[in-house]
């Protein structure tokens, strides 16, 4: 890798109008955003049509796909395993904004989504709660103890017994698995970081209209992919608030990605550990060095470093989400 691609890349988000989106991405993180309800910034993306620009470097202009195929070794593509490498950049990094609650929802794993949904990946993802209000809840799981039992509930509408209601405040973060039936509520903000893939199956939505018509369900593939019974409370939310300045804390390892939250007070020389890495800075400022340049950062930006970066020194006071994929 050339010298070049020593420091950090930065990338343009580009955004998505919700039904259930506000106008907190603009008040918030001050982010030029089209009219409308806009629920979702995809901050870091290379999925089909909501792509990521690089706004820097040498890739310049170039979307992160493109960017991924011209220069493998920035993400330290002889450190990814063969089906990451081949299938392009693997994450999606997202602020999702909440305004009115989203659709009971579930995702399929990578085994179900190639056979139902045309190849397509399945969907892990994680949650980092950004705000909320002070009685905020996510809905995670179930009560069902059978997949009749399952099956019946759904039926028959019995959504206030089905569904789990969790208790979140700022700084938790949760784990999804696939199977996990689960919803983010009204007035709750947070960083995702999924797979790459926009697969959804809706189970329940209130009964809203969208363009005068009910939004699509997608029943039979829910209780298909439904975890049953939900796995246990304990352990599902990591709360993190209280975290340690000036060093990581791991937040999730597992097979697709490994994110870590990292409070910056004052300066904190990170050194390379993983193929590469996604850094979105959700709260404060700050600045961060990489081979003798310097660059400004605030609240929203997010950017790559590279797999041969050497030292990064993260100064100023902010709180920094990682993201990395797993190496071989």
């Amino acid at each position: 890798m050339s010298k070049s691609y020593q420091y950090p890349v930065f990338v343009s988000p580009c955004f998505e109008q919700r039904i259930w989106g506000g106008r907190r991405l603009e008040s918030e993180f001050g982010f030029g955003i089209p009219e409308g309800n806009i629920g979702e910034c995809w901050a870091v993306s290379g999925y089909p049509e909501r792509e990521s620009v690089a706004e820097n470097g040498p890739c310049e202009g170039r979307t992160l796909s493109a960017f991924w195929a011209a220069e493998p070794d920035f993400f330290g593509a002889a450190q990814l395993p063969d089906e990451v490498r081949e299938s392009g950049y693997p994450f999606i990094t997202k602020i999702i904004d909440a305004r009115e609650n989203l659709s009971i929802q579930v995702h399929p794993d990578d085994a179900y989504a190639a056979v139902h949904e045309n190849g397509a990946k399945g969907k892990t993802e994680c949650w980092y709660i950004l705000d909320c209000p002070d009685d905020a809840y996510l809905i995670l799981g179930h009560n069902a103890r059978t997949k009749e039992e399952f099956v019946q509930m759904i039926e028959e509408g019995q959504w206030d017994a089905l569904l789990r209601r969790v208790p979140v405040k700022r700084g938790d973060f949760v784990q999804l698995e696939p199977g996990t039936i689960h919803a983010i509520t009204a007035g709750v903000m947070l960083l995702e970081t999924q797979q790459s893939s926009d697969v959804t199956y809706r189970v329940y939505d209130y009964g809203r209209l969208e363009n005068d018509k009910p939004r699509q369900l997608h029943i039979q593939q829910s209780i298909d992919v439904s975890t049953v019974p939900a796995p246990e409370m304990d352990g599902l939310v990591l709360h993190t608030a209280d975290a340690a300045a000036n060093r990581t804390q791991e937040l999730v390892s597992c097979k697709f990605y490994r994110v870590e939250k990292l409070p910056v007070d004052g300066n904190f020389v990170m050194e390379e550990k993983a193929p590469f890495w996604i850094a979105s800075i959700v709260e404060g400022e700050g600045s961060v060095t990489c081979s003798g340049q310097t660059y400004a950062l605030k609240k929203g930006q997010s950017f790559l470093l590279p797999c041969d970066y050497g030292k990064a020194e993260f100064s100023g006071k902010m709180t920094v989400i990682l993201a990395a994929p797993q190496g071989k």
